[in-house]
């Protein structure tokens, strides 16, 4: 949840009050958009005002789509400036409620890790993965930062691999091994006196920090647009005009998943799905000052609803329910589909 901008290129006060604006315009997205300003508010140093953001998003009357994430990022932004008492009290609430999504975890143990809690830190870590990695199971991408928390704090606490460090080596695919970028001592070799320590040191803390510019410089996903069938009915009621588009919704299905294996086979990278609404498009025609009768909007609005973190990655995972919303899994929904002539 944090920007990836560099600070001396931004002006963290200013972006903070534009996402706090754009909030107000596009209420549906209000949650992702003020997480995203209180981040700036921390990188401007006006932590205070990032914790209003917080409070701001739990006291709201519209339900939360993450209340977990929002509460740990609270919790670590407490503490930096002074309020570790309340930030401890809501860690321990956010480990009770045992969230279902990573982030929470990673968010809360790193924290306790920053402050030299390093055994509550593992222990966080090694909770999260208990509840979210069954056994037997592949890790899903957004539950390896738990493996490699706990990897690292594991290892600055002097004890042996287990199996789940076993797994976080596995999963890293950077140049430089986990148990070298988490080897407490690295740091001393940058008091070293020897040139040829130093570049090796160098070096590594360059692969370390491709390894984070690559994670967190990703492109927005190519977005292909999906309408749920009762949100198409909305649509084609109120505007006729885009009929041509869908001719129904069981085309329109049939023709996202051969877009996507059509890009995925050029070698488009980075694919995912976003799903519209007719109050979203609309506001967002408005803000174009357009008509949403136009279809030349609907691949600008994907684009924008990707931009904003709507995407779902495609294709899913082995095993995880298909895009579309059927109750059945990809692989024996759209994942069995015939290529469609003409697209």
């Amino acid at each position: 949840m944090r920007p990836d901008t560099p600070a001396e290129n931004v002006d963290h006060t200013a972006e903070a009050a534009r996402l706090e604006r754009t909030a107000g315009l596009y209420p549906e997205d209000a949650e992702a958009l003020l997480l995203r300003a209180a981040a700036h508010l921390e990188l401007s140093g006006d932590r205070p005002a990032a914790t209003t953001l917080y409070d701001r998003l739990l006291s709201s009357s519209d339900e939360l789509e993450d209340p977990h994430l929002v509460r740990a990022l609270k919790a670590s932004n407490l503490w930096e400036y002074g309020h570790e008492a309340e930030a401890r009290a809501i860690i321990d609430g956010v480990r009770m409620s045992a969230p279902r999504d990573a982030a929470p975890w990673v968010i809360v143990a790193e924290s306790l890790e920053a402050h030299d809690e390093l055994e509550a830190a593992e222990e966080t870590f090694t909770e999260g993965a208990r509840l979210l990695l069954p056994e037997g199971t592949e890790p899903p991408r957004a539950t390896h930062p738990l493996l490699y928390g706990r990897h690292r704090v594991r290892r600055m606490r002097g004890l042996p691999h287990d199996d789940w460090d076993t797994l976080a080596d596995t999963l890293h695919t950077s140049p430089v091994p986990l148990d070298e970028l988490h080897d407490p001592k690295r740091v001393w070799s940058l008091g070293s006196d020897n040139p040829a320590e130093l570049a090796a040191e160098i070096s590594r803390l360059r692969a370390e920090l491709g390894a984070y510019r690559e994670a967190l410089s990703r492109p927005f996903p190519v977005a292909v647009l999906h309408w749920p069938a009762t949100e198409l009915t909305e649509l084609l009621s109120a505007y006729d005009a885009l009929a041509a588009e869908y001719p129904s919704h069981e085309t329109h299905l049939a023709t996202i998943e051969a877009s996507l294996r059509e890009l995925a086979s050029s070698g488009t990278a980075n694919l995912g799905i976003v799903t519209g609404t007719v109050p979203s498009y609309e506001a967002f025609a408005a803000s174009e000052g357009s008509s949403p009768s136009d279809p030349t909007l609907l691949p600008q609005y994907a684009t924008t609803l990707a931009a904003r973190g709507r995407a779902v990655a495609w294709p899913p995972q082995r095993g995880a329910s298909c895009w579309c919303g059927s109750a059945r899994t990809y692989g024996a929904c759209h994942g069995t589909q015939e290529p469609v002539a003409g697209v």
